[in-house]
Parts: structure tokens; sequence; C-alpha cells
């Protein structure tokens, strides 16, 4: 089949026909993300003339692109990698743009009607007619195989996994309804009303009138369409009316559930992992997927009636009791690793021997690091704690961090000012330290007025001026 001319040829004087050939075949074959990336640097270097003809060849792509996924939306999400993931309904990157292809060559006409449509699409208002369309011609292609694009997607498709290309045919089937219930998305994972649920409940029915099998892809398809695609949880609940777990474990829908208790058990595995050694983005990580763990739970308990023991409710349990074991664990380390980066050391008074600051030596970093990621950890967790079952322990952890911070600042000004410190400076990185963490436990303004109060003890004792009883008023 002849190369069809994209008219870009008689645009491009700095490229040989050859070198458009080879520029446009490394584009076609890029995924969205890198051409996506091309289109953003080759605008930023708008002014370079010698890449105007790349920047325009990337722009038309883009542009392709864009109305491919549109016209194929119901199906687009689920071209993924190669297709071969176990644990959901995938197809093969490389069969998206040779089902696209195909429709291009085989119904130019319909495609032209579907960019009319894209040009000034607003939702609830324009027809989709135009693009359901070709859905149900994609559908027809790959079920005829009776083109050349269309047998090769069939082949990349079949290659994946026996019975790939019946399977993509039957989500094309109900695209129609997909696209449409993809609108009102938004709506029926927020808050549920009887209007909505029922809203799905029609959507599902129209489905599975289509076909007796395709509850699951149309909640797959769902699913791939949202940005937490265990949220989907929600209006499988709507559909079956907030089912007991024991009904929903039997349906063909209990893989959704199922999938979602997997994925609490490798977040979990997550966060017991949190390595401290990584810093406070490691801490900012973690306490992300303790917020996801609780949120998910809720998933579980709000979605299903589960059991009381054993069974998914058991599993329920369990999982929260891992989590708070997991987080109270690390709660625990708090005290420990406060103390190794705020050091002391024992002094004889008397014949007492009490604590102070050690501030002869600069900061330990990796204690510093230590703690801060634990402290960013557990501020981090404050919106989940009461969910998660640990909030008591993180209080009590906090308080205590808290008075012990406040002992260590105090007699740390205190050997500053009285001039007891071999070097202010080491004294003032120790307090940075130290409002670092009070940042963390308090708030910010807490590190603020520390590090207010080092710096006029530490300009004082470089003055050799007498300090005064009160170095700055709080």
């Amino acid at each position: 089949m002849a190369r069809q001319d994209s008219g870009l040829e008689r645009h491009m004087p700095g490229l040989s026909g050859h070198k458009i050939d080879i520029v446009r075949t490394l584009v076609e074959q890029a995924p969205d993300k890198i051409v996506g990336g091309l289109q953003t640097a080759l605008s930023a270097a708008a002014g370079d003339s010698a890449l105007a003809d790349v920047r325009q060849l990337v722009e038309a792509e883009v542009a392709d692109r864009r109305l491919r996924n549109a016209v194929l939306s119901p199906v687009a999400p689920l071209f993924v990698g190669d297709g071969r993931n176990p644990n959901k309904l995938t197809f093969p990157a490389k069969a998206l743009p040779l089902i696209w292809r195909g429709l291009k060559t085989d119904h130019p006409v319909e495609v032209a009607a579907a960019a009319r449509t894209m040009a000034d699409f607003r939702q609830d208002e324009t027809p989709t007619d135009s693009l359901d369309r070709l859905v149900t011609l994609a559908a027809e292609g790959l079920r005829n195989q009776s083109t050349r694009d269309f047998i090769a997607a069939a082949d990349v498709l079949d290659a994946t996994r026996p019975g790939c290309t019946y399977a993509l045919v039957a989500c094309l089937d109900i695209g129609h309804i997909v696209r449409a219930a993809t609108f009102r998305l938004p709506d029926w994972i927020g808050r549920t009303t009887e209007e909505r649920a029922a809203a799905a409940r029609l959507a599902y029915k129209d489905a599975i009138s289509i076909a007796d099998d395709a509850a699951p892809r149309f909640f797959e398809m769902l699913a791939a369409q949202l940005a937490e695609p265990w949220t989907i949880m929600r209006v499988v609940s709507s559909v079956m009316d907030h089912p007991g777990e024991r009904y929903l474990a039997a349906s063909e829908l209990s893989v959704f559930a199922l999938r979602l208790m997997d994925l609490i058990d490798q977040n979990l595995v997550h966060v017991a992992q949190f390595d401290l050694n990584a810093g406070t983005k490691a801490g900012v990580h973690a306490a992300e997927v303790v917020e996801l763990i609780t949120r998910q739970v809720s998933e579980m308990e709000q979605g299903i009636e589960l059991a009381a023991e054993g069974g998914w409710g058991g599993r329920v349990k369990k999982q929260k009791r891992q989590l708070a074991a997991c987080v109270e664990g690390r709660l625990r380390e708090v005290e420990k690793l406060l103390a190794a980066a705020l050091p002391t050391e024992g002094v004889k008074v008397g014949r007492m021997t009490k604590q102070q600051p050690r501030l002869g030596a600069a900061p330990d970093r990796k204690a510093r690091e230590k703690v801060l990621a634990v402290l960013t950890f557990v501020e981090g967790i404050r919106t989940s704690a009461n969910y998660g079952g640990f909030a008591s322990t993180r209080a009590k952890v906090l308080e205590k961090a808290a008075e012990n911070l406040d002992l260590y600042v105090e007699d740390a000004l205190t050997l500053v000012r009285e001039r007891l410190t071999s070097d202010p400076d080491l004294a003032r990185e120790h307090l940075e330290v130290a409002a670092e963490c009070a940042t963390l436990i308090r708030e910010p303004r807490a590190g603020d007025i520390i590090r207010r109060r080092a710096s006029v003890a530490v300009d004082q004792a470089k003055s050799q001026t007498p300090a005064p009883a009160e170095d700055i008023a709080d």
C-alpha cells in the first residue's frame, strides 16, 4: 500500500524525503509520553529554524494521537506495555496505532467527521455518534481482518495471549456505553446518591444486554479511565446495591475486591520497608502510602458488608492491624532518633551527673537525616491517624518529643550565653537541627523562634558582651 502523503514534504525544504520518512517512523513508533515531551522541547526552541521541519512533524503527530485517543477513548487506556499484565485486562500498546491506521486507511470520511466533532467538542452537548461509529468500525475491522493494518493488529494481539483479539472486539462492542458512562464517572465515584446509583445500574444493564459476559469488561474499561483504578469499587458497590461479602465473592465481579485487597498488601510492604536513610522524601512517600492504605481499607469497609470474622472481613482486619503495627513501630523510634540527632553528654554537677547538649563537634549528618525522615513521616500521617488506629500513640510520641526538644534547646542556649561552648557556630548548627525538628513536631513558627533565639545568643557570645537574662521575646 502506498504511503499516504501528509503534505509535510511540501513544507520541509530542509529535509529530504528520505530523512522525513526516517523522522516520521521514529515519531510514530515513540510512546505518547515521549512524543509529548518532544513537542514541549521543540516548542521551547520555536526560534530555531533548523528544527522547524521536525517541530511541524511532531505537532501533526500529536494532533493525530489526540484525535485517536478521543475516538478510541473507551479502550485506549487499556493499551499498556506488552499487554501481558496477569492481574487486569490490558492489550499490547503496539496494536493501538495499527488499529488507528486501519481506520484512517479504510474509513477516511468517518475519521474526518470525527475530527470535525472533536474540533468543537463540549461534553454533554456534542453528539458522539461519529466517534462511536469509528469504534464500531474498529470492531468490525478486527473481527473480519480484511485489510492489512487490521490483520497486523490482530497478529500483535493474539501473539500476546490466545483470544486477545476477541477480548478487544468484545470491549469495542460496548465502547459507546463506556464512553457515555465515562462522562458520569466523576459523579459516580463522588458522593453516592440514589439518582447516580440508578444511572450506573442502567449503564451496567445496557452493557450486559449486548453480551452476557460483559460485566467484568464494563468495569475494567471504566477502571482504566480513573486516576486511581481501585476506586471503581464504589461503582461496583452502587450497581450491586452495597453487596454482602458472600454475594460479591461468588460473583464475577469479585476480582475487583480481591485486586484491592492485594493492592493493600503490596502497599503494606512499602510501609514496612520505609528506609530512614533515604531522607525526608522517603518519609513523605511512606506517609502518603499510609494515607492511601487507610483510604483503600475504607473503600472495602464502606462498599461491602464484610463478615465479622474470617473471609474478606478477617483479611481486612488483619491488614489494619499490620498497618497500625508498622506505624507504631516507627513511632517508637522517634525518641531514640531524636536523641542521636541532638546528642548529650554527662557532666558532673557536684556529686550528681547531669546530661547537657554536646556542642563541641559538628552534628551527625546521618543522624539528622534519619530523625527528619521519621518526623516527616509522623507529621505526614496526621490525617490518617484516627482511621488507622494509631492517633493516640502518635500524640503521646509527639508530646514526649516536644518536651525533650524544649529541654535540649534551653540547655543549649544557656551554654552559648554563658560561653561554655568552644565554638558558638557549632552550637548554632545543633540548634538548627533542633529548629528543623521543632518545625515537624510542632509547626514552622516553632522552628523560626529557635533560629532567632540561637542567632541572638551566638551573636552575643561572639561579641563578648554580657548576655541579657532574656535573649529574645517569644
